[in-house]
């Protein structure tokens, strides 16, 4: 169904079971999957193509070309994957030449009013970004994080899976897997993030082998090198553990700590 005042470019491609509401904008390189929702007031452009069953809400703007001044209309693009919700106010820019080319959202994520997911960005499945949470260019979120209201991440930076970003939280290195990291006066790691992992269905001992990790990486009098060479020495490492030690080794910016 589409609402006689939305504007549907002809050359977008709209399947029969999409949704598209009052006063929505659909531009000439936008491909949507089955069964998604424009609900009302909705400007999407392109190149875009989004997955199957995404909702979006009113005034959100996604697909627009990059906020980059180097910017000067090259052809990229944004791809959005299956089953998202994308609220009131976000705003989902493409990627640009200079980086990637795409800017990507996966699929199970809550994008909440006013979040904003700017060019060359990947965001992983089943991420939640709070209100008014902001990410800069090249910035990647990880599956499963949580990025708090009133966040921003800084560009190029990571915020690595089933962590979790208190609201306020100004990131401006990479943020550690599993970790819950929290602003006072500065960012800092408060440990795993055992609730949210407990919610995912991580197991007692899962989460047993990650906080024993963060001890060593945060308590202990050790530097971040010689905290990752301890953990590699012991026996029953387990693999988040090693995911979270891959993460760190990757690191261009740092850990917060």
């Amino acid at each position: 169904m589409i609402h006689p005042s939305a504007i549907v470019d002809p050359a977008a491609k709209v399947p029969a079971s999409c949704h598209i509401g009052p006063f929505c904008t659909v531009g000439p390189d936008v491909e949507m999957g089955e069964e998604c929702e424009l609900i009302s007031h909705v400007v999407l452009q392109g190149p875009t193509r989004l997955g199957r069953k995404n909702r979006i809400f009113p005034f959100a703007a996604v697909g627009m070309q990059p906020q980059d001044l180097k910017y000067a209309g090259e052809p990229t693009r944004l791809e959005v994957g299956d089953g998202n919700d994308i609220r009131e106010y976000v705003t989902i820019h493409r990627g640009t030449v200079t980086g990637t080319g795409v800017t990507r959202l996966g699929s199970g994520c809550l994008i909440m009013a006013y979040a904003h997911i700017a060019h060359d960005c990947v965001v992983g499945n089943d991420v939640i970004m709070a209100n008014a949470a902001t990410l800069a260019g090249h910035a990647t979120v990880e599956d499963h994080a949580v990025v708090g209201a009133f966040s921003a991440v800084h560009q190029f930076t990571r915020v690595g899976q089933y962590a979790y970003v208190g609201g306020g939280t100004i990131i401006t290195q990479d943020v550690l897997p599993f970790s819950k990291t929290v602003a006072r006066r500065e960012a800092k790691a408060y440990g795993s993030n055992a609730i949210g992992l407990e919610r995912r269905g991580f197991s007692r001992e899962r989460i047993r082998q990650i906080h024993h990790a963060f001890k060593v990486l945060l308590n202990s009098k050790l530097n971040t090198a010689q905290a990752v060479e301890e953990l590699q020495a012991e026996a029953d490492l387990g693999e988040d553990v090693r995911t979270l030690i891959e993460f760190i080794q990757k690191s261009e910016r740092g850990v917060i700590k």
